[in-house]
């Protein structure tokens, strides 16, 4: 696994928009993918994390957030019953999202940002996203609701040079509005 640097959201290249990702895909493409979902199982894991204290824990990583202003991101996280949800999308498109909304009530984070931002992320609970997919190699249609979809949503983002905290609402940090609390 490559070691990555995590690029800081004071750096101007995290505000930009990313390119689509062409195809076929390269096989630096390939390997930067299989590498960044290494870095968020490997995040999530104990003992790496006492071998390597500098390394914070991630459950999404979009290429921005490595240098790479490429329409690519890696989602890995064990949920409640133990269910793996694992994703490796290229160029993911939302192409269909609720009206219903949802947030964290803790908050979101983001490895690319060290500093606390407090408040409520609004974010739609259902989303339906449209990509290639790396581990299943093939063009897919997702439908999200929940955290997943908070996770997704929260990458894409980067893809749109767009950081978690550009949503809460700076007059009103903690508004609270109709919504699911996760």
């Amino acid at each position: 696994m490559k070691n990555f640097k995590i690029v800081k959201d004071n750096q101007k290249s995290l505000r930009e928009k990313s390119i689509p990702v062409e195809f076929p895909l390269s096989m630096s493409d390939k390997e930067t993918l299989n590498d960044m979902l290494e870095y968020l199982i490997n995040s999530q894991d104990e003992k790496y994390l006492k071998k390597h204290p500098n390394v914070r824990s991630g459950v999404g990583l979009a290429a921005p957030q490595i240098g790479i202003n490429k329409q690519m991101l890696a989602i890995y996280f064990v949920d409640e019953e133990n269910v793996v949800h694992q994703y490796l999308l290229i160029n993911p498109k939302i192409v269909s999202e609720s009206v219903k909304q949802c947030y964290l009530e803790a908050g979101e984070g983001c490895l690319s940002v060290d500093k606390l931002h407090e408040g409520y992320v609004y974010r739609p609970y259902k989303i339906t996203v449209k990509a290639f997919d790396l581990l299943k190699n093939d063009y897919f249609e997702y439908n999200f609701k929940g955290y997943e979809a908070i996770v997704v949503q929260h990458e894409i983002d980067h893809l749109k040079g767009i950081l978690f905290y550009d949503h809460i609402d700076k007059t009103n940090p903690f508004k609270i509005i109709d919504a699911i609390r996760i």
